[in-house]
């Protein structure tokens, strides 16, 4: 919410450091006196700055001010909600997997980056196949080929406890165009 701004008879101290609706300085006033100027011109006069000596006010549709401060909360907050309305979805593998299951989650996660969501592809170990971490690499990499131009990873292949994951985003650019595409990965 925006803060409350003293307007008109609100103002009490006895004089101002005054400036018009253009932005020019019409220098120390009398608070009466600065009323009176923009009650003439058919406008408020608003304190913005009321820590300075003298305090700040400034001739303006007080109306408008209060409209246009409301209208940039709403936008910035409509900015802040989309960005963080980014969600993380998960797929799973194992080590041991077929190359049609391969397929199938591969397309699961084309259809979850089209949707716009982050993906986060997860190869699980389990007992002692922790031991071989270059079989997951290979299925992450297997994975990346699967998606092509399709997908950007954000986070390249790493361990979190007894899984190895990557995470990939939505590539909205052109396939030409790509800084750091899942072809990346593969080629390492």
């Amino acid at each position: 919410m925006a803060k409350d701004y003293r307007v008109n008879q609100r103002i009490k101290v006895p004089e101002v450091r005054l400036v018009d609706e253009e932005g020019n300085q019409l220098g120390v006033k009398a608070v009466k006196d600065a009323i009176t100027l923009a009650e003439e011109r058919g406008l408020d006069l608003v304190e913005v700055a009321p820590s300075a000596k003298p305090p700040v006010c400034r001739i303006m549709d007080y109306g408008r001010f209060r409209y246009e401060i409301n209208r940039k909360e709403r936008n910035a907050r409509k900015v802040q909600k989309s960005k963080s309305n980014t969600e993380i979805r998960e797929v799973r593998l194992k080590t041991r997997i077929s190359a049609n299951d391969r397929a199938s989650k591969s397309n699961q996660v084309k259809r979850l980056l089209s949707e716009g969501a982050k993906v986060k592809v997860s190869v699980m170990f389990r007992g002692r196949e922790i031991t071989h971490p270059e079989v997951g690499m290979e299925v992450l990499k297997l994975v990346a080929k699967d998606l092509g131009e399709e997908a950007l990873v954000e986070k390249p292949p790493a361990f979190e406890g007894r899984f190895l994951t990557m995470v990939l985003v939505p590539n909205r650019q052109k396939p030409n165009q790509t800084s750091q595409s899942t072809a990346s990965l593969v080629t390492n």
